[in-house]
C-alpha cells in the first residue's frame, strides 16, 4: 500500500516538473520574439527624420469670388453648305487648318453655269433686238396716226363747207382710229419686249450669282473641323454640309451661378478660366452676358464670359474651372492647396514646430485661389505647413525640410512666401 502511494507521488512530481519546464520555455520564446521585433521609429536624429517640403502661411489681400464649372463654346459656329450643285473639283485646305475670312475653301465645277450664262446672254440680245423692232414700228405708226388725225381735222372743215361728202369724212376718221390702235399695239409690244429683256437680265444675273457660289470662301476667321465631302464627289445645293468652322479667337465660356449671388454680379467683371490640366495657367476674360431669367428647376442663372484666347489654350467643348471675381478680401491666410489633407474628422494640415516635429491640426478651408487655398480657421501667419510628404508622417514625427527646383528655401529650409 505504501509503495502505491509513493509511486503516485513520484508521478505527480514529474507532471509538476514538466509544466514548469513548459512555462520556462514559453517565456524564453517570447523574449526571443521580442528581441527580433523592429525597434520603434525614431522621431529625433538624422536617420529618423522624414524628408518633406513645406511652405509658410501667408497673409495678404486676395480677390474672392465664385468658383464653378463651365464649358467652352466657340464664339461663332458656321456650317458651310454648297449653294449650287455639281462636282467638288478642289479643296483648298486640310482638316483642322486655321483659315481667315475670305480664304477659298472649295471649288465646284463651273462649266454648266458658264454655258447657261452664254445662253442667257444670247437670249438677252434677241429680246433687246425685239424691243428695238417694236420701238421702230411704234415710231412709224405714231407718224401715220398723226397724219390720219390731221386728215380728220381737214375733212371735218371741208364737210362743213360742203366740199366733201360725209362718207369721205367718216373714212378719214376710221383711218385715224386704225392708226391709233396700231400705235397702242406697238406700245404694248415695246412693253412686252422690255419685260422680256428684264427677264433675260434677271436670269443672267441669277446664273452669274450661282457661278460665284462655285467658289466657296470662309465667312470668318476660325478653325476647320472634319471634312464631310471629299474632292471628286457630287454635292447638292443647300443640302450637303461640307464642313463646320469654329471661331476660337475670341472664345466664350458658359457657366451658371446660384441666384443668391446675382446681386453681386455685374457686366464687365473679370473672369478667369482654368483648364483641367492643373499646370495650365488660368486665362483671363470679361463677363459679357447675363441671362434674362433664372432657371426655376436649378435656381441658377446662365452667364457667358469672352476670352481673347490668342494662344488658343481654350478649346470648344472642354470643361474648365471658372472663377468669377466679386471682391477683394484683405489679410487672408493662404497656403498651397496641396498642404490641405482630408481625414476622417475633416480637413487638416501638418504644422512644422520649432523643434522640427509636426502636429496634425484641423483647419477650416475657404475658397481656392489659383494654386492656393484660403484658411478660415486653424492657422496663424508665418507658421510652416507640410506641402509634400504627408503620407509618411504621424503626429510627433521629426521632419527634415528639403529644397527642390522652383522653391526658394530660407535659412530654415522652408519655402519663403512673404506678405
Amino acid at each position: 500500500m505504501r509503495s502505491r502511494i509513493k509511486k503516485k507521488t513520484l508521478h505527480g512530481s514529474a507532471w509538476l516538473l514538466l509544466a514548469a519546464l513548459c512555462v520556462f520555455s514559453s517565456s524564453l520564446m517570447l523574449q526571443g520574439c521580442a528581441s527580433k521585433a523592429s525597434p520603434p521609429l525614431k522621431k529625433e536624429g538624422g536617420a529618423g527624420s522624414v524628408p518633406v517640403m513645406a511652405a509658410r502661411v501667408v497673409q495678404k489681400d486676395i480677390p474672392t469670388g465664385l468658383q464653378v464649372i463651365g464649358h467652352v463654346e466657340a464664339h461663332l459656329t458656321v456650317t458651310i453648305k454648297a449653294q449650287v450643285g455639281g462636282i467638288l473639283t478642289q479643296v483648298y485646305f486640310r482638316e483642322g487648318d486655321f483659315v481667315r475670312k475670305g480664304d477659298p475653301l472649295f471649288e465646284i465645277d463651273r462649266r454648266m453655269l458658264e454655258s447657261q450664262i452664254n445662253q442667257f446672254q444670247a437670249n438677252l440680245s434677241r429680246d433687246e433686238a425685239q424691243v428695238g423692232l417694236a420701238e421702230a414700228n411704234l415710231a412709224r405708226d405714231e407718224a401715220q396716226e398723226k397724219y390720219a388725225l390731221a386728215q380728220v381735222d381737214r375733212y371735218s372743215r371741208m364737210l362743213k363747207k360742203g366740199l366733201v361728202s360725209a362718207e369721205q369724212a367718216d373714212q378719214m376718221k376710221a383711218n385715224a382710229d386704225t392708226a391709233s390702235a396700231a400705235v397702242r399695239a406697238d406700245k404694248a409690244a415695246v412693253r412686252s419686249g422690255q419685260a422680256a429683256v428684264n427677264a433675260s437680265k434677271a436670269a443672267l444675273d441669277n446664273v452669274k450669282v450661282q457661278l460665284g457660289y462655285t467658289t466657296i470662301t470662309s465667312p470668318l476667321d476660325g478653325r476647320t473641323g472634319n471634312l464631310n465631302v471629299q474632292q471628286g464627289n457630287v454635292v447638292n445645293a443647300n443640302s450637303s454640309e461640307l464642313i463646320t468652322i469654329n471661331q476660337v479667337e475670341p472664345i466664350q465660356v458658359v457657366f451658371s451661378i446660384p441666384e443668391t449671388q446675382l446681386s453681386l454680379v455685374r457686366k464687365s467683371q473679370i473672369v478667369t478660366a482654368t483648364p483641367r490640366d492643373e499646370n495650365a495657367p488660368p486665362e483671363t476674360g470679361e463677363l459679357t452676358f447675363i441671362d434674362n431669367n433664372v432657371d426655376p428647376a436649378t435656381g441658377t442663372i446662365r452667364l457667358k464670359a469672352t476670352f481673347p484666347n490668342s494662344d488658343r489654350k481654350l478649346w470648344p467643348g472642354e470643361f474648365v474651372r471658372v472663377t468669377l471675381n466679386l471682391a477683394t478680401r484683405p489679410d487672408a491666410l493662404i497656403v498651397p492647396s496641396q498642404a490641405v489633407q482630408t481625414g476622417q474628422d475633416g480637413l487638416y494640415v501638418f504644422v512644422v514646430k520649432a523643434d522640427h516635429t509636426v502636429e496634425s491640426r484641423p483647419v477650416v478651408a475657404g475658397v481656392r485661389v489659383d494654386q492656393d487655398t484660403v484658411i478660415e480657421k486653424g492657422l496663424n501667419p508665418g507658421e510652416m505647413v507640410v506641402t509634400e510628404g504627408q503620407l509618411r508622417l504621424a503626429p510627433g514625427s521629426r521632419v527634415q525640410i528639403t529644397d527642390s527646383p522652383g522653391i526658394s528655401a530660407g535659412s530654415d529650409g522652408v519655402k519663403g512666401q512673404g506678405k
